[in-house]
């Protein structure tokens, strides 16, 4: 029982944590840590809080009340609901809480990035296709037109809309093949608009690049621009291990 609920117990110990503070009985947030271990039990609670806490967003009353079930099961007294009748529901709130909060953080950059997409729609030569892909053609190509199922080889750069890049395969000066449906749909879509040998400019709003939650190095809801080069699509027996 511990193990498969284990991901959630984190971020439910994380939660009490943070809702005892301030609270009667509880340490001052300002009390010295003065052992190896009280000063590790405090780095715990800033990785819990920072992975786990913060996607649920929780209320002064829902915290008290995480606590409460925090404190019961620590102190060995009688759950008021039992982890057999509610475990299974705890994915799915959490997963819900943090679908929310990153659709509300993703507002912003989405407003920013439908503005840069109306004007770069409107530049000469730029095509916006239904799905809200913008394609600017810097070099047409002459060679063959991938579809959906070919393994295609590119270089690409990619930028966010302040022009911060988070990917080349330029710079690293090697080309990555893949296959064209493994990839995000901007990718998909764009990519089998080319002709090998072509340079074409890649405009990806949020919802065919990586949506409201991001990546590491992408923020929730961000638009992005891709720089891409079409270098060859491949037959099957020269398919590459990379993939993008």
């Amino acid at each position: 029982m511990t193990r498969r609920y284990s991901g959630a117990a984190m971020a439910l110990f994380a939660a009490a944590t943070l809702a005892c503070q301030g609270r009667p009985g509880a340490p001052a947030s300002s009390a010295e840590l003065k052992t190896e271990d009280e000063k590790t039990l405090y780095a715990v609670g800033l990785m819990l809080a920072k992975n786990a806490v913060g996607p649920m967003k929780l209320t002064p009353a829902e915290a008290a009340i995480l606590e409460r079930g925090f404190a019961d099961m620590n102190a060995g007294r009688p759950p008021v609901v039992t982890l057999e009748q509610y475990g299974p529901k705890i994915q799915a709130f959490l997963k819900t809480r943090a679908e929310a909060a990153a659709a509300s953080t993703a507002g912003p950059e989405k407003e920013k990035g439908k503005a840069f997409c109306d004007k770069a729609a409107q530049e000469p030569g730029a095509i916006r296709t239904p799905t809200g892909l913008i394609i600017q053609s810097v070099a047409e190509g002459k060679g063959k037109r991938p579809v959906a199922t070919d393994h295609v080889k590119v270089h690409y750069r990619g930028t966010l809309i302040d022009g911060t890049e988070f990917d080349s395969s330029i710079k690293r000066g090697m080309p990555v093949d893949f296959a064209l449906n493994g990839v995000i749909p901007c990718w998909q879509e764009g990519v089998q608009l080319m002709k090998v040998g072509g340079k074409a400019r890649l405009i990806c709003p949020s919802e065919i690049a990586y949506g409201d939650r991001g990546n590491q190095n992408i923020p929730a809801g961000a638009t992005l621009v891709f720089e891409v080069e079409l270098l060859d699509v491949l037959p099957a027996q020269a398919r590459g291990p990379q993939a993008r």
